[in-house]
């Protein structure tokens, strides 16, 4: 069973013992949070949409942590002018795990244990990790494979196309030596008489 619930002005999809990275809420690591703004719940084909709230739908979570994301940098600059700016940020954000989806007479929890310390880097780091894990390990298999493959071969083609451009360069070349010896031969004549 999963829902879509909005808070902080966005939308998550959760399931029942997803860890989800949303805009900071008040809370000490530990503290329960309900969310009663559901849109949508659905399990499998079974979709019930709200308008635009599903009456009796609640998603409950437990907040991990409260932590500053990444820095973004704000840079402003005003052309042939010598006005540069640069200010840094860090928003502050909350780690939380579902906990429970609940909605249509129906309610699903999460069984397992919640640990309030980090598990990992990647906890610290990531933004959604519902979703984001399984993507970056498929990203980092694909740069693996793309590091170990091996560069595809020219094709003759190309090869063709650059050995008459060579020949043509050097057709041109005594060319080229035959114009700068007219000049040179001229002025030992012209001093010669």
């Amino acid at each position: 069973m999963y829902a879509v619930i909005k808070t902080g002005g966005k939308q998550y999809r959760v399931q029942a013992g997803d860890i989800i990275v949303v805009e900071k809420l008040v809370g000490e690591p530990g503290a329960k949070v309900a969310f009663d703004e559901v849109l949508m719940i659905g399990e499998g084909e079974a979709v019930t949409l709200g308008a635009p709230l599903v009456a009796g739908a609640s998603v409950s979570a437990t907040l991990i942590e409260t932590r500053k994301g990444d820095k973004i940098k704000v840079f402003k600059k005003i052309r042939r002018q010598g006005y540069r700016r640069t200010r840094g940020h860090r928003q502050f954000e909350t780690v939380l795990r579902v906990t429970d989806v609940a909605g249509d007479g129906k309610s699903e929890a999460w069984a397992g244990e919640i640990d309030l310390t980090p598990r990992s880097e990647l906890l610290l780091r990531s933004r959604n990790l519902a979703r984001t894990v399984k993507a970056a390990v498929a990203r980092s298999d694909a740069h693996a494979a793309f590091e170990h493959a091996e560069a595809p071969a020219k094709p003759a083609k190309a090869a063709a196309k650059k050995a008459p451009a060579k020949a043509a360069v050097a057709k041109k070349a005594p060319a080229k030596a035959k114009a700068a010896a007219k000049p040179a031969a001229k002025k030992a004549k012209k001093s010669a008489d």
